[in-house]
């Protein structure tokens, strides 16, 4: 299922939406957090990054083992595939990250909204959440960076000068 789309592999086109909804949320979280003003118009956004941040991420990492299984059964081992296994656990931190920040978002767009159907959370909940999302959030650039990087490297690092 998570193998191949349009006669390539799912993993190489899916990363890309990893690189640009995971730092997309990081980027729209810290605005809402720093910029209270701006919440309302921002809620929406944010809302919808955080499920499809993780969605991304957690299909990214299916193809990924897809891929890696495909590779192994072709004969990759040694260091190809020490590097490939590294990859694959950057991208596994990477995505428990990713669902961290979008818990942590969610939580937070509980906290600080104002709908009456909302439930009320402790006045201490938002800025905790505040931080955890900053944290979360550089954490979750760190591995977005480190995932692909280690990718780039598999893929690119003795081929292009």
């Amino acid at each position: 299922m998570f193998e191949k789309a349009l006669g390539l592999p799912l993993h190489v086109l899916v990363v890309h939406a990893v690189v640009v909804f995971v730092p997309l949320l990081v980027l729209l979280a810290l605005a809402y957090v720093a910029l209270p003003r701006f919440r309302a118009r921002l809620d929406w956004a944010v809302l919808a990054l955080a499920v499809v941040a993780p969605i991304t991420a957690w299909v990214s990492v299916q193809s990924g083992e897809a891929l890696q299984e495909r590779q192994i059964a072709r004969g990759f081992s040694g260091e190809i595939l020490d590097k490939i296994n590294e990859h694959a656990e950057y991208g596994d931190v990477l995505f428990w990250i990713t669902l961290g920040l979008a818990v942590t978002v969610v939580l937070l767009l509980v906290a600080t909204g104002r709908h009456d159907r909302l439930p009320k959370l402790p006045n201490w909940a938002a800025p905790v959440l505040s931080v955890l999302v900053l944290g979360l959030g550089v954490a979750a650039l760190v591995y977005v960076w480190l995932t692909g990087h280690s990718g780039a490297e598999m893929v690119w690092g003795n081929t292009f000068e």
